[in-house]
């Protein structure tokens, strides 16, 4: 029984260095086994991005072998498992996670860490519900960044912009990326502006001067002096008294055989003055229009005294005639808020002075400087004046002037009634263009004119071609575009000789002569 137990052990054991022979030799006749490839130098990129203050975490096929992260400052790295790696935000910023596995492959990620939203799920889908209540039918999206919202979409005005930014500012920083929808041409409006003036005057006029001339050898005269005497000189040898008369009155009598005479002023007289003006101009809502019609008249002006005090003399121009200065308003009501300056001058040569030989005319004014509110076509009196003067002067001689009957030679009286009647009239429209093409409201010319001479128009040639026609404006603009169209052009100043047209009053202005004034040095300047 031993011996059979003894048999098994050694055939056992012969079986054994036989199979270890066999794999040794197996192993040496097999192929090598294939090394792991070397990992690439270009290898791909992956994103990630976690928030400050979160964590994200990266698994791996294989077991992770070794980690690197380019800036700790703004994210750390932990192992959380051998295939598995936890990701912490630490501050904003951007940087790169590799990482090795246990076969030497790598794996590449970019590290985006964003900063928290203030803004929560609810609290934007609050505004987003808000803004569709506000803002029916205008698509506003709104999108989170970084803690910043960010709104895009078409609203249909700059108001709809404004509360669509009231309205989402109150979750946070706003960004505008808003599209407004292009508005419509600015109406225009027309006001008409009527002067009528009737000023009427009446006027009688009665007086009596006597004089003589010699007559019982007396040179003597009587007068109230209300009208001017005939002037008598005293005789000398040779030649009688003379009688000059310094105003040609109406009536007058002289007897040369008893050498009396007399001056009679006895008149009647009626003046009427009508004035109608009618100025009309167009301007754009909100924006200042000025007209005149008339011009300029010079006067002297004195400068400050130079050498030897005598002061250098200049001519200025001040502008008379129609003026109108107005700025229309359309309100929320659709009424027209008028700003409105009319004015009419004329020159008056009876309330004029001389200076240096120069006669400066007065002007009679009338202007309004009002500000009005009217509906399209309302018409308003903004204006109007009723003046009745009655000036009466009575003199006499006293004594003789209260002799009944006789005591009307020396007596004289005048009287001056004077009506002035003036209202002014303002009426707004809004009013369109005339269509390209159509007829043009010109005045009736009671003469013709010469016939052109070249036969072509002066002007550049105005054919339509693809080169002059404008390309058809866009449906909707960005909100900065469209505020920065919006803004007021640079104001048109108009240079001349007068200063700056529709300010109003004279400008400094000069002639091309010298002007001689008696006592003063007239300089001459430029224009």
């Amino acid at each position: 029984m031993s011996r059979k137990i003894l048999s098994s052990i050694a055939f056992l054991s012969t079986l054994n260095v036989v199979l270890f022979a066999g794999l040794g030799l197996s192993a040496q006749t097999a192929p090598p086994a294939p090394q792991p490839a070397a990992a690439s130098m270009q290898d791909e990129a992956n994103e990630l991005s976690v928030a400050v203050g979160k964590t994200v975490l990266v698994d791996t096929a294989l077991p992770i072998k070794r980690v690197a992260l380019g800036l700790g400052e703004i994210a750390e790295v932990h192992a959380t498992s051998p295939t598995e790696v936890m990701v912490s935000g630490k501050a904003p910023g951007e940087t790169s996670l590799i990482i090795w596995d246990a076969k030497g492959g790598r794996q590449f990620f970019n590290v985006t860490v964003r900063q928290i939203s203030a803004i929560s799920d609810d609290s934007l889908e609050g505004i987003r519900r808000e803004l569709r209540l506000e803002l029916p039918g205008q698509p506003i999206k709104l999108t989170v960044e970084n803690g910043t919202i960010f709104i895009r979409g078409t609203v249909k005005n700059l108001n709809a912009s404004e509360r669509a930014i009231k309205i989402v500012s109150t979750g946070g920083k706003v960004v505008n990326l808003l599209d407004v929808e292009v508005p419509p041409s600015q109406p225009q409006i027309l006001l008409k502006v009527r002067f009528e003036s009737v000023d009427r005057t009446k006027e009688m006029q009665a007086g009596i001067n006597l004089f003589s001339s010699g007559f019982g050898n007396v040179i003597a005269g009587t007068s109230t002096g209300q009208f001017s005497p005939p002037t008598i000189s005293a005789p000398t040898p040779g030649s009688p008294a003379t009688v000059t008369l310094s105003n040609q009155l109406n009536l007058f009598a002289f007897l040369p055989g008893l050498n009396v005479g007399a001056t009679l002023e006895a008149l009647e007289g009626n003046q009427i003055a009508q004035v109608l003006a009618q100025p009309n101009i167009v301007a754009a809502n909100g924006k200042e229009a000025s007209f005149l019609a008339g011009g300029e008249f010079p006067f002297p002006s004195v400068q400050g005294a130079g050498a030897g005090g005598v002061g250098a003399v200049t001519v200025q121009f001040k502008e008379f005639g129609v003026r109108l200065n107005f700025i229309p308003t359309i309100t929320p009501r659709g009424t027209i808020r008028l700003q409105v300056a009319p004015e009419v001058s004329t020159l008056d040569f009876s309330n004029g002075i001389q200076i240096g030989g120069f006669d400066v005319p007065g002007l009679d004014t009338r202007k309004v400087n009002t500000e009005v509110e009217l509906g399209d076509g309302q018409s308003f009196a903004i204006g109007g004046l009723l003046n009745n003067t009655d000036n009466e002067t009575y003199q006499k001689i006293p004594f003789l002037g209260d002799i009944p009957i006789i005591g009307k030679f020396f007596q004289s009286i005048q009287k001056t009634k004077i009506n002035s009647e003036l209202i002014v009239i303002v009426t707004p429209e809004i009013v369109a263009p005339i269509e390209a093409g159509g007829p043009l409201p010109d005045p009736k010319f009671p003469k013709k004119f010469l016939p052109p001479n070249s036969g072509i128009p002066m002007n550049t040639p105005d054919a339509k071609t693809a080169a002059n026609t404008p390309a058809p404006s866009a449906p909707v603009l960005p909100v900065e575009k469209l505020i920065d169209s919006m803004r007021p052009e640079k104001p048109l100043v108009i240079e001349s000789a007068a200063g700056s047209f529709g300010a109003g009053g004279g400008g400094s202005t000069s002639s091309g002569a010298s002007t001689p004034v008696p006592g003063g040095s007239a300089t001459p300047t430029e224009p």
